[in-house]
């Protein structure tokens, strides 16, 4: 399963996995529109394979939770709120979105 999330996870230069009742999932994707981020998201909750994947992001993310929001930046894992987060507030992830073609200047 962990292939199938590498799959999406480079659809896009900025692909967030998601699940709708996630009130973090929310912030995460909401931050991504305010930098003008056209990022893929997935929601896991809509996927028939949804739970397979969620436990694949866990294992990804080293086996610590929540596997959601997950952020991949130019196709590798970035990590969750709190990693993606502080990137911004270290002025990191915005130079991080350009790097990829997220965003242009």
């Amino acid at each position: 399963m962990a292939d199938r999330v590498m799959k999406l996870a480079s659809e896009r230069a900025v692909v967030v996995f998601t699940l709708s009742s996630c009130c973090m999932c929310h912030t995460m994707t909401k931050l991504m529109q305010d930098l003008s981020v056209n990022a893929l998201v997935h929601e896991l909750d809509s996927d028939p394979k949804g739970k397979e994947m969620e436990r694949a992001l866990i294992k990804m993310l080293g086996g610590r939770g929540p596997a959601v929001p997950a952020v991949f930046i130019g196709g590798k894992l970035v990590g969750g709120t709190n990693r993606v987060m502080s990137l911004h507030l270290a002025g990191e992830l915005v130079p991080m979105l350009m790097n990829a073609g997220a965003l242009w200047v």
